[in-house]
């Protein structure tokens, strides 16, 4: 599989699609979510896998999302997205609220070529009412009433992630990251940033492969070190509090984001 420029991976992603990315704690593919705000993106539907942080932030604030269905968006220790919560209150996005456990479901769904896939664990919540999409039936194999909800099958047109490597053939190691293969299971396309490609193929080597995700799940693959910067990548290096920190704070205005987009996504 080529590697291709991180310009040409972002041109894989078209306005109105709907673009799944991980937390912050999970292989985010920060500097791609950048280079989609350079590439001027518009009217992107965010999913949160299963919740959102700085990336889908960043997307909001540059007014590249139209929606965006998550558990969350939060900075962790920096507090709630700012763009986020700003575009919300304005009525600027659409958003679809969801749980983690769901999201998670409606992937696997996806992931296994079924309709749907029930769970349980939401029965009682307040967020079914809100949640047509969610079928709430009787369990057919039950002989009392045993009420359970389907969920149905979610494919993103687009995942994307950053991961430590890859190799020549295109396989990804994403390490312990498992929801990740979920999430390249599931979707349509998925498009890889990674540190550095290997000679070595990943699925040949018994400590590595348990770790990898196939080649015939990814779609391109783009070289962009340190990618997930400000977060944290595996054991290649930690996150940046100090920057985030940064961003929070300056986010919470719309001048402050368009002094942030230019001096850190150079966008004028």
């Amino acid at each position: 599989m080529p590697v291709v420029s991180l310009r040409a991976l972002a041109g894989f992603v078209s306005d109105g699609m709907l673009l799944a990315l991980p937390p912050d704690t999970s292989l985010t593919p920060c500097e791609f979510a950048r280079e989609l705000v350079r590439a001027g993106k518009r009217e992107l539907r965010l999913l949160g896998v299963p919740v959102s942080g700085y990336a889908s932030d960043l997307l909001i604030g540059a007014g590249c999302v139209a929606s965006i269905e998550t558990s969350g968006v939060s900075l962790g220790e920096a507090g709630f997205g700012p763009c986020f919560t700003r575009a919300l209150a304005a009525g600027q996005i659409t958003v679809t609220e969801a749980t983690c456990p769901a999201i998670h479901t409606m992937l696997q769904a996806a992931e296994k070529g079924v309709p749907f896939m029930p769970l349980r664990g939401i029965i009682g919540s307040d967020i079914l009412p809100h949640r047509p999409d969610w079928i709430v039936i009787d369990n057919p194999l039950s002989d009392s009433s045993d009420p359970i909800v389907l969920l149905p099958a979610l494919a993103p047109d687009i995942a994307a992630f950053h991961a430590v490597m890859a190799d020549r053939e295109g396989n990804v190691w994403v390490g312990r990251r498992r929801e990740l293969a979920t999430m390249a299971h599931a979707a349509k396309r998925t498009l890889v940033t990674v540190e550095r490609v290997t000679a070595s193929n990943l699925l040949e080597d018994e400590r590595l492969a348990p770790g990898a995700i196939s080649a015939g799940y990814i779609e391109a693959i783009a070289v962009a070190e340190r990618g997930a910067w400000p977060m944290a990548l595996l054991d290649e290096y930690g996150d940046d509090p100090a920057h985030m920190a940064e961003y929070a704070r300056l986010a919470r205005t719309e001048e402050g984001l368009r002094d942030y987009l230019v001096r850190y996504v150079a966008v004028s």
